[in-house]
Parts: structure tokens; sequence; C-alpha cells
């Protein structure tokens, strides 16, 4: 076998060789097939015997190998089937795309990636509430919380609804583990293999990968400055009956934009004609300074379902989101919550009330947000002078999206930044269609990096 560790590859050793050796089951190997011996394999790629277990343990659990104890790895029988029903399954690209922006950072800076800078967080007031949960109660360490979630939290986000004109019932809201679980119960509760949904485009890829991975039929809506096409989005439901409609209502990711009160009604009087349920990802909504209309306000969550969270600002590690739910749908989603999870995680909902309860998430957001302005108005300035075009002027928030004309390929801009020691996220795994665009995500938080600055003043 060729040599499978590259020292100048910022990856893991360990997923490195991992890679290779799928990619040689792929093109090379049969069904039955002997694998090198551990120790063989070792000496022939230079590491360690525990790093060829663990590769090779990897593969197991991927469905590549089976191991015949005493006898060794054996290729597995349709390991080559499993690698076509996952590039069959649309989530490749969107997969590769996780993988490389949840690496370990290393010396890359992370330029395209979806959160904060771990310097931005508050370490003081995040240790002072763990520490107060642990000596308050240890239950929250050892016992499964209840099915809807902790009642003092859906209690304090009904509170913070209300500053959005949301009016929920606390039997109206269930928490989950982040926004990307409360999207995974709404897609399992709500639709089944073959349904059609209606997405933004350019939207969320792990959304994008979430509805493939379910086989459902993704069809996209192009996102304008002030929101969804509208005219669009009315041809589309008539033509394909859709059952869902997934949007964003503030600081959109990946364009930054946010939908107009005109829009928004539009949107909802287009929902209410066809029978269309409305899926309301706003889990940046405490970035905006000034709150704008949202739907599940203005629809008295009739049928608009409203997911939020609380991993983007305060912590990626600790995952708190909700979602506030028509009533019809609330049973549902429980059901799928449990049967997926059981519960979710009593002591970090305790830690998240604690902060909500002593001010110590207000205070949180009320430095990140002109923090955050004064690093959009620096992105802007900088793309500017450095000749990129940008899809809009976003109000807020982390997300540019935005091309310059040296590249026709978001790609091969990755590919050149990568060579600079940045990481950004391709601009096609934002697209539904499987189509190539010159359109990339920057996260302005990052810009005050010398390298950032380097890149928007030149990126050729």
């Amino acid at each position: 076998m060729r040599r499978m560790i590259d020292p100048r590859d910022a990856r893991p050793r360990v997923e490195q060789l991992t890679d290779g050796l799928r990619g040689w089951i792929e093109k090379h190997a049969v069904s039955g097939e002997r694998l090198p011996s551990i120790r063989r394999l070792a000496v022939n790629q230079g590491v360690g015997r525990n790093m060829v277990i663990e590769a090779y343990e990897r593969l197991v659990a991927l469905g590549f190998l089976v191991a015949r104890p005493g006898a060794g790895f054996y290729v597995a029988e349709g390991a080559r089937e499993v690698a076509e029903r996952e590039a069959r399954a649309g989530m490749a690209d969107v997969s590769d795309e996780m993988w490389q922006q949840f690496q370990p950072e290393g010396e890359h800076l992370r330029l395209g990636c979806g959160w904060l800078p771990t310097a931005w967080r508050d370490e003081e007031a995040f240790g002072h509430a763990l520490r107060r949960v642990t000596r308050q109660s240890m239950k929250g360490l050892f016992d499964y919380g209840t099915p809807l979630g902790s009642p003092e939290l859906r209690a304090l986000v009904q509170e913070r609804l209300r500053g959005l004109s949301i009016r929920a019932d606390a039997n109206q809201l269930l928490t989950t583990a982040g926004g990307s679980q409360a999207l995974d119960a709404i897609v399992r509760g709500l639709l089944r293999p073959g349904d059609t949904v209606l997405v933004e485009s350019p939207g969320y890829y792990n959304l994008l990968g979430l509805l493939h991975l379910h086989r459902v039929n993704v069809i996209g809506v192009p996102r304008n400055e002030d929101g969804p096409d509208p005219e669009c989005l009315q041809a589309l439901i008539e033509r394909h009956a859709p059952r869902l409609f997934f949007c964003h209502s503030a600081l959109h990711n990946p364009t930054g934009t946010t939908l107009t009160e005109a829009v928004a009604r539009r949107v909802l009087a287009l929902a209410e004609r066809h029978d269309l349920w409305i899926v309301e990802d706003d889990i940046y909504a405490d970035f905006q300074v000034t709150p704008t209309p949202r739907l599940a306000a203005m629809d008295g969550l009739r049928r608009v379902l409203y997911v939020g969270s609380f991993s983007k600002t305060l912590s990626c590690s600790l995952r708190v989101g909700f979602v506030a739910a028509p009533p019809a749908w609330v049973r549902t989603l429980v059901d799928v919550k449990m049967l997926s999870t059981i519960a979710t995680s009593p002591f970090a909902e305790q830690v998240v009330a604690t902060l909500l309860h002593n001010g110590g998430y207000r205070r949180l957001v009320e430095r990140l947000r002109p923090r955050l302005a004064w690093r959009m108005d620096t992105a802007l300035a900088l793309v500017r002078e450095g000749g990129w075009e940008t899809f809009a002027t976003p109000q807020g928030g982390m997300f540019l999206w935005a091309r310059h004309p040296a590249f026709a390929s978001s790609r091969a801009l990755v590919a050149t930044a990568a060579k600079r020691g940045i990481r950004l996220s391709p601009g096609d795994v934002f697209l539904p269609e499987a189509s190539d665009t010159s359109w990339i995500r920057l996260n302005v938080a990052y810009v005050d990096d010398a390298r950032a600055r380097a890149l928007l003043a030149d990126p050729r």
C-alpha cells in the first residue's frame, strides 16, 4: 500500500490513515480479502500499532471491514455498496465540509466556520454558573430530564420569546440538544421519505444534508436581500405541493440578510392558502440589536414551528435549543425526542437557566453585538477594497456572502486559502441543487486576523 500519512496535512494522522484505507478498499479490494496485519501496516505506514487498530476499528464500525478474532481484519461483504449508498445519499459534500470545519484548529484560521471564536466566550460567567449548578444539586448529572425539558428553562424561554412578540404556552415548548436536534426532530416527525420540502437557496448546509439523509425531495427557493422570493415561492408551491418550507427570519445563514415584514406577510398568506407548514430557524436571534418581525409572531404559532438555540451565543459544547410548535405537533416532536435521545441534558439546561436568571447571558450578548457589528464593518470595508462583490449589507450577525471576480468557482478559492492557512466553506454546499458557484461564506468574527486581512485584500 502507498504511504497514507502526509506530514503537511493538518488532519489527525489516524483520520488520514482511515481515509487512505477506505479509499484503497473502494478502489482495489474484494469482499473477504484480508488486510495487512496490524504490525505489518504499522511498519509500512510508519505509525504506531494503536493507530492502526483505531483505524481498522473505525472501518469496522462504518461497515467496510469485519474483524475475525485471531485471524485479522477482512473486507466486509458489500463494502463497495456501502460507499455507493453514501454517495447516492447526496450528503458527501456536506459531510466532507463539516469534517473539515470541525477538525482541531491547529494553525488554521477558521474564516468559513459557523461559530464565534472561543476567546469571545464568557469563561468567568460560564464557570460561575457551572459551580452554582453543581453546588445546588447533582441530580442533573445523573437523572433523566422530563419529556418537554426543564420547566424552569421553558418558562425563561417563554419570557424571551415575548420580546419577539411570540406568544407560546409552556406546553408548546420543548427543549432540544441544540438547534440541530430541533430540526432533526421536525424532519423525523413531520416528513416521510419522498415528501417534498422547500428550502432557501442558499441555505443552511447541515439542514440540506439532514433532508437528504431522510430521503426527502428538496427544492430551493431563491433568497433575496429581503427574504425568500415570493413569486418563486408561489410558483414552486403550486407546482410541487410541498409539505414544509424551511426559512430564516433574521441574520440568515449564509447571506446575513433579514426578512422584511412585507415579504413575511406574503409568505404567511401563501402558507395559509396552500396548507403549508413553515419551520422558522432563528438560532441567530440574540445577535440582532433591534428585533424585526418573526413569522411565528405574525402567525401566532398556528402553522409555524419556531426553532431557537443558545449554542451559537453561549457555547458550542453546551447543546441547548428549543422548539415552539403548534399544539397539534408537540406530542409528535416529544415522541421523536424520547425515541431518539430519551431526554435532553438536565445539567446543560440548568446551566443555561442559571445564566438567564443571573443576567450573565444578557451581559454576554450585549457585549457580542457591538463586537460583531465592528467586525462586520471591518469585513465590509476590506472586501470592498479588495474588489469583492457582496450579496447584501447585513445588519448584524456573523456572515457575509461574497465572491471575487478572480475565482469562477468557490472551491478554487477554498484551495488557495488553504495554502495560506485559512479554512473556508465552499459555496456549493449551501445550495440544495448540485451546482458550482462563485459565492462563498465568510465569518466576520475572524477578520481581525492578519491572514484574513491579507486574503480579503487580495485572494489570488
